[in-house]
């Protein structure tokens, strides 16, 4: 069982900036692969970013050169940095892990940008 919580959604305005936050209850070394997923109201759970054991990272295309994952698998942690964000970014973002074959889910966070 792999407990995940998230940290760091909130309100901005357009063009701002917010950084997610995701620490993971086991070793960081053991997951394979962690990211994020997100879901706006009426709309199905979608990918934003993912980030491999192997340090391989995917994006959305909707978030590219916007978006920067990373994860510190020292700390069991994933990082979403999110630059430039429109109100279609507007939505509860999920952290994700794939340990052992299973695939775990966060709380999720809330991220809205409205001016």
């Amino acid at each position: 069982q792999v407990q995940l919580v998230e940290s760091g959604g909130g309100l901005v305005q357009p063009g701002g900036s917010l950084r997610l936050s995701c620490t993971a209850s086991v070793s960081g070394f053991n997951i394979y692969l962690m990211g994020w997923y997100r879901q706006a109201p009426g709309k199905q759970r979608e990918l934003v970013a993912t980030f491999s054991r192997a340090h391989n990272s995917n994006y959305a295309d909707s978030v590219k050169g916007r978006f920067t994952i990373s994860r510190d698998n020292t700390k069991n942690t994933v990082h979403l940095q999110m630059n430039n964000l429109k109100p279609e970014d507007t939505a509860v973002y999920y952290c994700n892990a794939e340990f052992r074959g299973t695939l775990y889910w966060g709380q999720g966070t809330q991220v809205t940008v409205s001016s």
